[in-house]
């Protein structure tokens, strides 16, 4: 098994999570966070709209899923697909191997919980 961490940009979750259904993956979890890299940070107004200023982070998305590992390189790419657009910022995909995992509920482990 493989888990799939995606950082992107957050105003494009939901193309990622639309193509992850497409793919059948079995669920996801989503963080929204903030975070600093290679993109452009965006532009705020102050409050009465006059000064212009860099905003200290960029608002982003971490999605992770685990699968089984015969569905790593359609899952990586429907999620390139979804969210490139050849600039930096992007975002990026961290691909880790599960040892072992366990479903609290049935008490079941190992593939059967996917």
């Amino acid at each position: 098994m493989k888990r799939i961490e995606a950082i992107i940009q957050e105003d494009k979750l939901s193309n990622v999570v639309n193509a992850l259904k497409i793919s059948e993956v079995g669920g996801v979890t989503i963080t929204q966070s903030r975070g600093i890299g290679s993109g452009e940070r965006p532009m705020l107004q102050g409050s009465r709209g006059t000064a212009k200023f860099e905003a200290a982070y960029n608002r982003i998305a971490t999605i992770m899923t685990v699968v089984d590992d015969s569905k790593v390189g359609t899952v990586v790419n429907a999620i390139m697909n979804a969210v490139s657009t050849g600039t930096a910022g992007d975002g990026k995909i961290f691909v880790t191997n599960v040892e072992e995992a366990f479903d609290i509920a049935t008490k079941q482990s190992g593939k059967n919980i996917l």
